[in-house]
């Protein structure tokens, strides 16, 4: 493809030449650079969740407004809600920019092992959260009970459910088979979106104990029938982001992203960036 671009100038640029992300909602100007396509907000693929481990408040609305047109949905990691003196500050923030939230599914576990199932539900309504994550990366519930709590919730909230363990030994010894197993139970159950653990180090679940992507555990479940845009992968390293675009596409949905690097991810997505754009041209030579 050959682009002509505009004559430079020493004056300023015209307000008719589209400038990326002048506006909320506009993309990267097609006319000036051959880009993957890249869905828009509302969207239903190629979600971006940010993972809040405990963010200082001001440095959370700065980094999350600044970059909202790359942001989906928020998730307040593990149990730091319980502890963040400014949780109505940041929740505040993120429906004025109407970003959905949750809680992270360790905190579900949490109200689960002390049989409080109902005071997870009462702190999720608390806050005006309509997004739930159901796991069981940690306590010792079966995926068939974890997809029975799925179902008590499906019908208040939106689900999020989590397949794969923290702990990598444990994760290793989950099977291909079971993995797309109990992805395809979540669903059926009612969860929204399933989302593939590895932790927020990028550690365990779909990943080795040293931060290798396990290809082969990926492959099996990208071709176990299961619908690629029903499934988040958590990537929390540039390293598993790119490797996760070039393997599944732009618009894969991916999670546990830092608030920092979401400029970062959205070069990955588009071939801006020197990890994804060899990947990107050999494709357009190739189209």
């Amino acid at each position: 493809m050959t682009t002509t671009l505009p004559a430079s100038s020493s004056s300023p640029p015209s307000p008719d030449i589209p400038i990326p992300y002048r506006t909320k909602g506009t993309t990267m100007p097609h006319d000036l650079l051959a880009l993957p396509y890249r869905t828009v907000k509302p969207r239903q693929q190629g979600l971006t969740m940010v993972m809040d481990t405990g963010l200082p408040t001001a440095y959370f609305e700065d980094a999350i407004s600044s970059a909202a047109t790359h942001v989906d949905v928020v998730k307040f990691g593990w149990g730091t809600s319980l502890v963040t003196a400014d949780l109505g500050r940041k929740i505040a923030c993120l429906r004025d920019l109407g970003i959905r939230f949750y809680f992270g599914g360790t905190l579900f576990e949490k109200f689960v092992v002390q049989d409080s199932f109902d005071g997870f539900l009462q702190w999720c309504r608390q806050w005006g959260a309509d997004t739930v994550e159901i796991s069981n990366g940690t306590i010792a519930l079966t995926n068939t009970e974890k997809a029975a709590y799925i179902r008590t919730c499906a019908g208040s909230f939106r689900v999020l459910s989590e397949v794969g363990y923290k702990d990598p030994v444990r994760s290793q010894l989950l099977s291909a088979d079971q993995w797309v197993d109990s992805i395809k139970e979540d669903i059926d159950a009612g969860a929204e979106l399933v989302v593939t653990e590895t932790r927020e180090s990028g550690r365990s679940g779909l990943c080795t104990a040293d931060g290798e992507l396990r290809v082969d555990l990926l492959e099996h479940i990208l071709s176990g029938a299961v619908d690629v845009d029903r499934l988040l992968f958590e990537a929390p390293t540039k390293e598993l982001q790119a490797e996760f675009v070039r393997r599944v596409g732009t618009n894969v949905n991916l999670g546990n992203v830092a608030a920092s690097d979401l400029i970062g991810l959205e070069t990955l997505r588009l071939g801006l960036r020197a990890d994804t754009l060899p990947f990107f041209e050999a494709q357009m030579v190739h189209a």
